[in-house]
C-alpha cells in the first residue's frame, strides 16, 4: 500500500491521505492473486487496451492526447471470408457489420466511406475487410442515390442484407433514398439509423485504440490501397485532423451491433444405430 500526502483543494478533505494500490506491484506479482491471477489480469489488459489498462487498473493516468493510431500494430491478411464455413482463414467468424458514414461524395468534400467488419467472438478479434470510399461525379445530378446504388453493390458483394447508416446531417434523407434505389433493384435490406451524439476524436479513440494496442485488429490487404492507412499516420485525438472520415466509419462499425453469421453448412451428422436387442 502507498501512501502519500495530498494536499486537497476541498476544504472538508483537506489533511486525508491518498491510498494507490495498483493491481500489479512494483515487482510485477499480483496484489489480489487469489482474484486476478497474471491470466486474468492479461485477459483484462487485452480487453480493454494498455491506455486504459493503466489508468484504471495501474492508477497510472496516460493523457488521451498522448494516443496514435500506429497501422503497423494492424495484423494484414490476405483469407477471403468463407460463406460455406463462416471463417477467415482459422477465425471462426461469429457477426458481419456493414456502416456508411455519409458525405456529399464530391472530391473536394469530406469522405463518404463504407466499411465492411467481420468479428470472431471467441478470440474478440475484429477483421476490417474491406472499406470503400465513395467518389461520384461533380456533375451527378443526384450524387446520393448514385452512392446508394454503389453501397447496395458493396453490400450484395459481401452478401449482406443489413447496414447501419449515419444519419447525422446529410445521412437523414439516406435510408428512404435507399429503399427507393434497392426496391428498384427488386433487393430487400434492413437499415439501421445511427445518430450519434459523441465527439469524433472520443468515438475513434474510444472505439478503435483499445483492439489496436491488444493487438485484436486485422484489416485485408486491400485496405491497404485506400486512404485510412494514411488517416491512422495522421490521426490525433487533439482534433484538427483534416482526413479521419474512414476511422469514424470503422469506430461507428465497432459500435455497431453486428449481424450474427453462422456456416451455410455443417457436416452430415453420423448416427449408430442399436443392434443389441432382441425380437
Amino acid at each position: 500500500m502507498v501512501y502519500k500526502n495530498f494536499a486537497f483543494s476541498t476544504p472538508f478533505l483537506r489533511g486525508y491521505r491518498e491510498l494507490k494500490i495498483p493491481i500489479i506491484s512494483a515487482d510485477g506479482t499480483p496484489t489480489w492473486p487469489e482474484l486476478f491471477p497474471l491470466s486474468r489480469l492479461d485477459e483484462l489488459r487485452d480487453a480493454v487496451g494498455a491506455r486504459y489498462f493503466s489508468a484504471q487498473m495501474m492508477l497510472e493516468y496516460i493523457a488521451p492526447d498522448r494516443a496514435r493510431l500506429d497501422p503497423d500494430a494492424l495484423h494484414i491478411y490476405s483469407d477471403e471470408f468463407d460463406v460455406t464455413t463462416a471463417r477467415i482463414g482459422n477465425a471462426q467468424i461469429t457477426g458481419a457489420t456493414i456502416y456508411w458514414d455519409p458525405s456529399s461524395g464530391h472530391k473536394k468534400s469530406d469522405s463518404s466511406v463504407c466499411v465492411l467488419l467481420y468479428r470472431d467472438d471467441k478470440t474478440r478479434c475484429v477483421f476490417i475487410h474491406d472499406v470503400k470510399y465513395l467518389i461520384v461525379s461533380d456533375e451527378e445530378l443526384h450524387p446520393l442515390a448514385r452512392q446508394c446504388e454503389m453501397v447496395i453493390e458493396f453490400m450484395t458483394r459481401a452478401r449482406l442484407r443489413r447496414i447501419s447508416i449515419e444519419t447525422n446531417g446529410i445521412g437523414n434523407a439516406l435510408p428512404e433514398i435507399m429503399r427507393d434505389v434497392s426496391s428498384r433493384q427488386n433487393i430487400s435490406i434492413s437499415i439501421n439509423r445511427i445518430t450519434n451524439r459523441i465527439k469524433k476524436e472520443t468515438r475513434i479513440l474510444d472505439s478503435i485504440e483499445p483492439i489496436l494496442t491488444s493487438g485484436r485488429l486485422y484489416a485485408h490487404t486491400r485496405v491497404q490501397s485506400t486512404p485510412l492507412i494514411s488517416e491512422m499516420l495522421g490521426w490525433t485525438p487533439i482534433g484538427g485532423t483534416t482526413h479521419d472520415d474512414g476511422l469514424d466509419a470503422v469506430a461507428g462499425a465497432l459500435c455497431a451491433t453486428p449481424t450474427p453469421i453462422r456456416p451455410l453448412s455443417r457436416g452430415v451428422p453420423i448416427f449408430s444405430a442399436n443392434t443389441e436387442f432382441e425380437i
